[in-house]
């Protein structure tokens, strides 16, 4: 009970509600980040433009603008080898990292993808926002961290596996 004539506690000492509001507090995190990296991914993955090598919405066109102003120019170095094969890898990437997290199947690899993902788009891209809070990216970084080491516990394939093996044990 909970000392006040009432109601029976949770595993830690919380009433049930608070227990299951705290089992479902980032769900809405992680479907908005899903949402978006699917979105961003599938955004970049039809645009023509965007796989270009140069032309104005090209990744090759934003790599050379950004190369000078970026934390880690090596990295643009890298993406600009070959921007096209850059582009479609990223958008790839984001559309995995995506699906992964509205799925809960192997979340917190999907959460830490997306946080790399962020955090070379921050490095790179977002850098030069001054102030630094006007980078979206540095902001996405930051909500994809709390879900790296919770994952999805709740409504995720994640937690299905987990309760079936501890059925069948």
């Amino acid at each position: 009970m909970d000392g006040r004539g009432g109601r029976a506690l949770g595993a830690r000492g919380r009433g049930p509600r608070r227990e299951a509001a705290a089992r479902y507090a980032l769900l809405p995190l992680r479907v908005f980040l899903g949402v978006t990296f699917v979105y961003a991914g599938l955004d970049k993955l039809t645009d023509a433009r965007f796989a270009a090598a140069s032309g104005a919405g090209s990744v090759g066109e934003l790599m050379r603008s950004v190369r000078d102003a970026s934390a880690v120019p090596w990295l643009v170095d890298q993406a600009l080898r070959d921007p096209a094969l850059f582009g479609y890898a990223i958008g790839a990437a984001e559309v995995a990292v995506g699906l992964g997290t509205l799925a809960g199947l192997l979340a917190r690899v999907a959460a830490a993808g997306g946080a790399l993902i962020s955090l070379s788009l921050w490095l790179t891209v977002s850098w030069q926002s001054d102030p630094y809070y006007y980078g979206n990216d540095l902001a996405y970084l930051m909500a994809w961290l709390p879900l790296v080491p919770a994952g999805a516990p709740v409504l995720s394939l994640d937690a299905a596996l987990a309760a079936r093996r501890r059925r069948t044990r």
